[in-house]
């Protein structure tokens, strides 16, 4: 009896004794498992090789800076998050202007800018945005999408900027705070806030307004006080800033079609390696084609808006446009010299 119980005893601690290397052996392996999801985890949320600034004068909501958002995303993505871009939007950075100036001398990194702010120090720009140089928005992507755009994209690189991309910004009509814009003499004598760009200045100069050059930020207020009559945009950017509140006439003539271009700091550019520059360019091309299938959304959006906002949309009638364009020529003259063979192309491509 005493040997049965001597027995019985010693299984007992036999088992406790595997059941604790059990329970070692499983402490083990939850260690290791979880050592190695940490490991792996370090490696999907690395330190970034490099955290870059990317200036956007839009909304959080506008499709240029969504543009910006899904670029800084896929190249974060692609580059297993070594490099990473962060988006500031609603002009953090200053003016477009200001933005060009920063960048070129290594104060930012990426930027989405309008070409009639990069016209002023590339003269060659000024031709992608003449006065009714397209037809239409599938003109304009013809000659963009081309060897025409991609030959523009490197005029920016004798700048210390590197051109990545073309984004849409849709056509640019006239809109007035007191009286509607119905034909060329309507315009006489007023006073019209433009970009601070020379081209838009002299556009308006040959319709006989008077081009008031005022920061995008300031317009509402421009507007508001009567500072100026009236201003010209495309209506997306028309209901982002709600300058329908204060100026309730929408006259569509579709004057001109201003492309944007993501573009590089070359500070910026020349820190990468050759492959890491690709991937930065595949990204900043697909996020473009992205940013105008947003476009086309949001373009009718805001004209929905505007219109149940009690906006009055005004369609110059064709007789009118031709006057409109006519009004033109000294411009086109002007730049035919220095430009002529790219216009003649332009203007090929319509026909297409």
């Amino acid at each position: 009896m005493e040997r049965e119980k001597e027995n019985g005893a010693f299984m007992g601690a036999e088992d406790i004794k595997k059941k604790k290397l059990y329970l070692l052996i499983c402490v083990t392996i939850a260690f290791a498992i979880l050592l190695a999801l940490f490991i792996l985890n370090r490696k999907h949320t690395a330190v970034p090789e490099y955290v870059f600034s990317y200036a956007e004068n839009q909304t959080k909501d506008y499709p240029t800076t969504m543009g910006g958002l899904w670029f800084a995303k896929l190249v974060e993505e692609r580059t297993q998050g070594r490099i990473r871009i962060q988006v500031q939007p609603e002009g953090v950075f200053g003016s477009e202007a200001e933005v060009i100036r920063q960048m070129q001398y290594g104060g930012i990194d990426f930027a989405r800018i309008s070409i009639a702010q990069l016209a002023d120090d590339i003269p060659e720009m000024k031709v992608l945005q003449l006065p009714y140089l397209y037809e239409d928005a599938s003109h304009m992507w013809r000659v963009l999408d081309g060897e025409i755009g991609e030959r523009f994209l490197e005029y920016s690189a004798e700048h210390d900027l590197i051109g990545l991309s073309w984004y849409d910004a849709g056509a640019r009509n006239l809109y007035c705070t007191d009286q509607p814009i119905r034909r060329l003499q309507d315009m006489q004598g007023m006073r019209i806030r433009v970009q601070e760009a020379e081209m838009m200045s002299e556009m308006i100069t040959a319709l006989g307004a008077v081009p008031v050059q005022i920061p995008y930020d300031q317009v509402y207020a421009a507007l508001e006080r009567r500072e100026v009559g009236a201003a010209e945009n495309n209506w997306s950017s028309y209901v982002a800033m709600q300058h329908y509140e204060v100026a309730g006439y929408y006259t569509v003539d579709e004057h001109v079609r201003i492309p944007e271009m993501q573009i590089c700091a070359r500070h910026t550019w020349e820190q990468l390696t050759v492959e890491d520059r690709q991937i930065i360019l595949e990204c900043a091309r697909e996020s473009a084609l992205y940013e105008r299938r947003l476009w086309t959304e949001y373009e009718k959006r805001a004209r929905e808006t505007a219109l149940q906002n009690n906006v009055e949309e005004i369609m110059l009638s064709a007789e009118e446009k031709k006057k409109f364009q006519a009004a033109m020529e000294p411009i086109y003259e002007q730049y035919m010299e220095d430009y002529g063979e790219d216009i003649e192309k332009i203007l090929a491509l319509s026909k297409e």
